[in-house]
């Protein structure tokens, strides 16, 4: 019974610690899915905008709500890989926040990865955004990006998705 003390108070402790990551998206996992490119002229290269919003407005302009955003990044080929060049992430102002990966990854057929904007990361603001470069064989879908936001508060929730558009 007396070591029952000491176990909560590790508990108590752990429980305390409130350093969260910036994404839930391991950093590993990007590397794992690193690709070498086709030769470039075998290639249809674009880029996408997509509104991002880790907070909004609510009642007033003085108080904001966070979300948590899923940004979806999806191969909708059946048959077709498609690679994605670049991932960086805007804040309010304009500011690059960061970049997820820097050498190019590969999607198989119809996959699907995800960046997770956690609902402690306040540092885009209310109108942040995410710019993508990507590749894919010719003739091919380009890929689909999506953001889907959400948050609760007590038995209140919100929730809604934006879509990308192709800027190049």
């Amino acid at each position: 019974m007396y070591h029952l003390g000491p176990l909560l108070l590790l508990l108590t402790l752990l429980a305390c610690n409130d350093e969260r990551p910036i994404s839930s998206v391991d950093p590993t996992n990007w590397a794992i899915r690193r690709a070498a490119l086709p030769l470039e002229d075998s290639l249809t290269s674009g880029a996408t905008y997509l509104s991002s919003y880790s907070q909004i407005y609510t009642e007033t302009e003085h108080h904001t709500f966070d979300l948590t955003g899923t940004i979806s990044i999806r191969n909708i080929n059946p048959r077709d890989s498609i690679y994605i060049l670049n991932a960086a992430y805007y804040g309010t102002g304009g500011e690059l926040v960061r970049t997820y990966f820097t050498e190019p990854i590969v999607l198989k057929p119809m996959e699907t990865v995800a960046i997770i904007i956690d609902t402690h990361d306040r540092v885009g603001g209310t109108g942040d955004n995410f710019y993508f470069e990507w590749s894919t064989p010719p003739g091919i879908h380009e890929p689909l990006f999506e953001g889907i936001f959400i948050s609760t508060y007590g038995q209140q929730g919100i929730s809604f998705t934006t879509r990308g558009v192709r800027v190049e």
